[in-house]
Order: structure tokens, then sequence, then C-alpha cells
């Protein structure tokens, strides 16, 4: 029988698994498990619950709103993404995806609602996160939880630019 995938067997096997709390974070309660592109289903859940969530925050509102959820989300995934991270005895494993939550609603910020802008902003944070142009890649030598989560921050930023240029310039324009 295969011991969970939080924790790893081997020669440096840790002792005991993450906290749930931690999984139930770092795997955005449970989005991480899906098959095939564990990634993607963070970062459509994402947009999903923030396409629900932000339509019924003011407008005026929104763009504050969605730096405080990318904040905390960021705050409490490091923590969560460390400790799921040491348990399985993987840098960087593929089913922690509270990094994807916390770079898609970067990508987010300040982008209307609407299902172009949605689905630009999951297509664009997705090509950055896996493309992960400069300095992107330097980023997740950051130890533990804190590389695993800066990185898909960076790679938000980036989506986050080429978003504002497309709402204000391209075809996203109103």
């Amino acid at each position: 029988m295969n011991p969970p995938p939080e924790v790893a067997d081997g020669p440096a096997a840790p002792l005991r698994a993450a906290p749930l709390w931690a999984t139930l974070v770092a795997t955005f309660f449970g989005t991480g498990r899906l098959k095939p592109a564990p990634g993607t289903w963070g970062s459509l859940a994402t947009v999903i619950l923030w396409a629900l969530a932000s339509s019924q925050i003011p407008v005026a509102s929104r763009t504050w709103a969605t730096i405080v959820a990318a904040a905390v989300v960021t705050l409490i995934g490091i923590p969560a993404a460390t400790l799921v991270a040491r348990a399985s005895g993987l840098k960087d494993p593929q089913f922690v995806v509270i990094d994807e939550v916390a770079g898609q609603l970067v990508t987010l910020i300040a982008v209307p609602l609407g299902w172009k802008t949605f689905l630009a902003g999951l297509i664009l944070f997705r090509v950055f996160d896996i493309w992960k142009p400069f300095p992107i890649r330097r980023l997740e030598r950051l130890p533990e939880g804190t590389g695993i989560v800066v990185d898909d921050l960076g790679a938000g930023l980036y989506a986050l630019a080429v978003m504002h240029l497309l709402l204000h310039f391209g075809p996203l324009m109103k």
C-alpha cells in the first residue's frame, strides 16, 4: 500500500504528514489532487470562485479586495506550502496549488468582470507560470514555500501587465 502523497517514503522520509490545515490550504481544498495539470485546475477554481465573490463586492472596492485576497493567500500559502513540501519530501509538489491561487489573483487585479477578461487572465497566467521568463525561474530557488509561491506571484505580475495592455490597447479594450 502506498503512503498518502503528503508523506514520502525512503531513507529521507519525514516523520509525519503535514497538518490538515496546511494540506487543505496548499492543495486549495483538494483541487491540487485533480489530474491532469493540477496547476491549471487550481487556477480555474480561483477564477471561478473570484468571479462569484467579486461580483458581490462594490466596483469601487474590487481592486483593493483583489490585492488583499492575493496578500492573504500568499501569507497563509507560504507556510502551508512549506509544511506540505517538507512532508512530501518534494521541493515543489505538483499537488500544491496555493501558489497558482495567489498568482492568478495577482493577474486579476483591477480587471473588469466578464468571461473574456477571466479567460484571458487564466490563459495569460498559465502561459507565464509554465514559461517562467526571466527572472521568474530564479525565484524558484528561494527556500521552501517562499520559492513555491513567489515564482507564481512573478508570473502573475507578468500576466497582469499583459492583461492591462490588452484592456487598454488591445482586443479587450472597451
